[in-house]
């Protein structure tokens, strides 16, 4: 019995925001998504102002429609990066091992890897993913995860760990 991901995407970019620039990352999100059996259910564009944002994942995680929200954006070392605090301020329970895993694989590829702040958690039946911004970044940690994601989505969900795969 599998266990159908439906999915919000969320891009957090300043420049997106104001339309300075294309949503590249979450157009790509949303294709991956729907390559992997993923419905795609919502997808937006927030500014990285911090509490707008731990709002907005809030709502989405809580949605009776969504059990994956995946973020892209906002992971970095700058100032305006507030993806992980915003995650954490939502999430009941933190996936260490995802973000590890997606650390660990794209650091083979590039040294700039080992700065992702990125986190992954728990909220009220939702699994929330952060991944980069950059549409390679966001490609090759989804790559990661992608395995595992219907399979961590059901026991999320509840599932029986044999019934979750």
């Amino acid at each position: 019995m599998g266990v159908e991901i439906r999915a919000a995407v969320l891009t957090v970019s300043d420049r997106c925001a104001r339309g300075e620039q294309e949503d590249e990352s979450g157009a790509l999100l949303f294709e991956l998504l729907r390559e992997a059996g993923a419905t795609v259910v919502a997808r937006e564009i927030l500014p990285d102002d911090l509490e707008p944002l731990a709002e907005r994942l809030r709502a989405l995680a809580e949605r009776e429609d969504v059990n994956l929200v995946v973020t892209t954006g906002g992971t970095g070392l700058s100032p305006r990066d507030n993806t992980p605090e915003a995650t954490r301020s939502v999430i009941e329970r933190e996936v260490p091992g995802l973000a590890e895993a997606m650390r660990a694989e794209t650091l083979r590829k590039t040294p700039t890897a080992m700065l992702s702040r990125g986190l992954c958690g728990t909220r009220s039946g939702a699994l929330v993913v952060n991944l980069p911004g950059s549409p390679k970044g966001a490609r090759e940690c989804f790559a990661v995860i992608r395995p595992v994601l219907a399979h961590a989505v059901g026991l999320v969900a509840g599932r029986a760990h044999e019934d979750a795969k």
